[in-house]
């Protein structure tokens, strides 16, 4: 790890401290060789004063011991009938894998419990079928749960759940993650998977709004392994949880990489619009000029210094995402000319194709159709054909430079195309 990196951990520490996050654990991670660095990685989270509870499934497991003992499991996932002999299994596999897992909590010096907090009731018949052992989650005992947490203990909960009359039912972890992300009020719940997060189009989704992900599930745009999964992030979303990551629990620092990134490694569904124009302030240059760095040494963007963004500095903005700039933009206005220049369009690459820069683009149109400005022009050594197609840019000439951004134009011998845009009244 570079000291980059533990810098760029630090501006998440404060968010974070005393927060609680609901990890949820596919079966088939926790026997994967990987998971001994996942529970380095919740070692991370405990020392940064982050709660967490940790709940598993073992769909995985219940299959393989189904295999060993010569018996077909009703239902794998949770969803559907348990009977009696799938009931046993479930309860053994899961036990197992809970006790797997406080053996690894334990060699990581993490101290750890397994309590009997989720209140569960049989799902009932439904649709004329009884779903015998399967149960729903009735309440979350957040209280013996917060005592837990408090006191520096992690929380291992199995993907079961036990009525007045001390019956076990199963409950999908799924299910037990929303209940505990909700109940707990979570800051995040962090699927865990073998996938590495939620596809649509053969694209992974890098983030999106719960709203429009009910939206893909609604038009059966996702894949039926990814639906269910996508219902429960956008239905913890809805519940009140603000974020919930999808990540692959096979790569190696994927939980670090998904909590302590701009970019991530999964897919993000949030619950609001965590994206936000803002005015740039002082304290961000850095990251502006971090962020357009590479764009600069290949002469896609005009070198600026600290100094001469700090000159200008409330003609700059930057697009955050969780706090954290991913995009900039600057408007540079000349009253003289009643135009304005849109420069430093810049959209960091884990970002592009997501129609961001096109929001900038319009963000300055109506800034400056605010100012009463009549026009706007833009230069571009590379990217004109994205202002002409994506912003509605005509090829211009430097005669259309107001007369003091022209003498510029003639210094930095760039010879960049001048592009230009009437604005309506």
């Amino acid at each position: 790890m570079k000291l980059t990196d533990l810098r760029g951990i630090l501006q998440y520490i404060p968010r974070f401290r005393e927060k609680t996050f609901v990890i949820a654990v596919d079966g088939a991670v926790v026997t994967d060789e990987n998971f001994a660095n996942l529970l380095l990685d919740l070692a991370v989270l405990r020392s940064l004063n982050i709660r967490v509870v940790i709940v598993h499934g073992a769909a995985a497991q219940i299959q393989a011991l189904g295999a060993e003992r010569g018996i077909t499991p009703s239902n794998l996932d949770g969803t559907g009938i348990t009977d009696a002999a799938t009931l046993q299994l479930s309860l053994t596999a899961a036990n197992r894998l809970t006790h797997e897992i406080l053996e690894g909590l334990s060699t990581n010096d993490l101290r750890a419990a397994s309590p009997n907090a989720i209140i569960a009731s049989p799902l009932g018949i439904l649709q004329g079928v009884d779903h015998l052992f399967t149960g729903k989650v009735e309440r979350v005992d957040t209280e013996m749960l917060q005592t837990l947490l408090a006191a520096g203990i992690t929380p291992v909960i199995p993907p079961l759940g036990f009525d007045g009359d001390g019956k076990t039912y199963r409950v999908t972890s799924d299910t037990i993650a929303l209940a505990l992300g909700t109940g707990l009020k979570a800051a995040k719940i962090i699927f865990v998977t073998t996938s590495d997060g939620l596809v649509h189009q053969g694209k992974l989704l890098k983030q999106i709004l719960a709203a429009d992900l009910i939206g893909l599930i609604g038009r059966k745009e996702l894949s039926p392994e990814d639906t269910a999964r996508a219902r429960a992030a956008a239905s913890a979303c809805l519940s009140g949880v603000p974020r919930v990551h999808l990540i692959n629990g096979r790569t190696d620092e994927s939980l670090l990489a998904e909590v302590f990134s701009n970019e991530g490694v999964g897919t993000l569904v949030y619950a609001d619009e965590f994206q936000q124009i803002r005015p740039a302030q002082k304290k961000d240059i850095r990251a502006l000029l971090r962020l357009t760095k590479n764009s600069v040494l290949s002469e896609e963007l005009m070198k600026r210094t600290r100094a001469t963004i700090e000159k200008q500095l409330g003609d700059y903005y930057v697009f955050d995402i969780d706090r954290n700039p991913v995009a900039c933009v600057a408007l540079h206005v000349y009253p003289e000319a009643n135009k304005g220049e849109l420069a430093f369009l810049f959209v960091a690459p884990s970002h592009e194709n997501q129609g961001l820069g096109k929001k900038l683009i319009q963000f300055i149109e109506n800034k400056a159709r605010e100012l009463g400005l009549s026009e706007l022009v833009t230069l571009s050594t590379q990217a004109f054909t994205y202002f002409q197609s994506k912003g509605g840019f005509a090829e211009g000439t430097p005669d259309d430079l107001p007369p003091a951004r022209r003498e510029k134009y003639d210094q930095s011998g760039r010879n960049s195309k001048v592009l230009v845009k009437k604005l309506a009244k």
